[in-house]
């Protein structure tokens, strides 16, 4: 295999690293509004093109949200190689989130904790910016998220259905941020059969002269495998349209170096790559091979997106090892990916999933 060229990251990260991890994702937003971030070369392959929900991802590699929380820079992020870009968690009304700081870098780890609490500017900004986009740039998802004071859940998933139904490319439902009290609880059969249901009806009613964008949800890692079950019954029944697996941990593996291991949040990175991989297989093996599946958690290279794909994932999502290699991050992986795929004999991704899934 050829040898990558150089990430001109490098350079910067040692600025970066000395940085609030807040002031510098909000510098980096900045400078790709502005388009002054260098662009990598991207990687085009017929072997890396996915074709799902009638939409044609061409490649697997996406931005997980988080980064893009209020739908301001997805075009330069597609610029930067990604094969889609994932926007949010967005809430009906703007909210601060949880006071500062909130965003610790775990540098030894190759990790991050955020207990950022769905800070959002609120659905009429994203709308309004989404409705600029040219959709022939490439794929947009939106991640929806509900108000911290908001009692009725699912209202908020509905009016999210109803302002974005029209505007995205697909649509999550996330129920498993660790840092929104009683978010995770949601999870459970009932509450989340209602929310599924009535958040499905919303998005059809708004979008039924249009086309109706695929319905996610996005797990947590930290499930007990009767929480499995029931999300793969529950999700199965109602017909939503794919899994993320998964969010963030509340877990503190006993590995962790690094001084702010024992901050509040949900952790993300590195220390995550084996439960979140694991979680992926058996939601896999749960849903019979059925359910199109996302594998989100610790992915820092090409070797860990093929891992994930072969245990059942047809999309792949990253976010904190952008923070620690920049966001060439996506090229430099579908340049491996590809080599990777060809050499086992698959001529595509879909090919590969779920090949190696217990």
């Amino acid at each position: 295999m050829a040898n990558a060229p150089l990430s001109p990251y490098r350079f910067v990260w040692p600025l970066v690293r000395m940085m609030d991890p807040e002031r510098a994702h909000g510098i980096a937003v900045k400078a790709l509004e502005m388009g002054i971030l260098p662009r990598p070369c991207i990687v085009k392959d017929d072997v890396l093109q996915v074709h799902l929900w009638d939409l044609d991802f061409p490649n697997p590699v996406g931005l997980a949200a988080g980064f893009d929380k209020d739908a301001r820079v997805y075009d330069g992020m597609l610029a930067q190689g990604f094969g889609f870009v994932e926007v949010g968690s967005i809430t009906p009304n703007p909210q601060p989130g949880n006071p500062k700081p909130r965003l610790f870098r775990l540098i030894d780890d190759k990790a991050i904790i955020n207990r950022m609490g769905f800070n959002s500017e609120g659905h009429d900004a994203s709308v309004r910016r989404l409705k600029q986009r040219n959709r022939a740039q490439g794929i947009v998802g939106v991640n929806l998220g509900k108000n911290k004071e908001t009692e009725d859940a699912a209202a908020d998933y509905e009016i999210g259905a109803r302002n974005f139904g029209a505007l995205a490319d697909y649509m999550v439902i996330n129920v498993s941020s660790p840092n929104t009290p009683g978010l995770r609880a949601l999870q459970g059969p009932e509450p989340l059969r209602e929310l599924l249901v009535r958040t499905k009806t919303a998005l059809v009613d708004a979008t039924k002269d249009l086309r109706t964008p695929p319905l996610l949800l996005k797990i947590a890692p930290d499930l007990t495998d009767e929480d499995k079950a029931d999300i793969a019954q529950v999700t199965t029944e109602v017909g939503i349209d794919g899994l993320i697996v998964t969010n963030t941990t509340i877990e503190r593996p006993d590995s962790l170096q690094s001084a702010h291991r024992g901050e509040t949040g949900g952790l993300s990175g590195r220390p995550l790559f084996e439960a979140s991989t694991r979680v992926l297989a058996e939601m896999h093996q749960a849903t019979d091979g059925k359910m199109v599946l996302v594998g989100v958690g610790g992915i820092e290279n090409a070797k860990q997106a093929y891992e994930k794909i072969l245990a059942g994932a047809s999309l792949v999502q990253l976010y904190s090892a952008m923070v620690y290699q920049g966001p060439g991050i996506a090229a430099a992986i579908n340049r491996e990916l590809a080599v990777m795929l060809k050499a086992d004999g698959f001529t595509s991704v879909l090919d590969a999933v779920g090949q190696k899934s217990p």
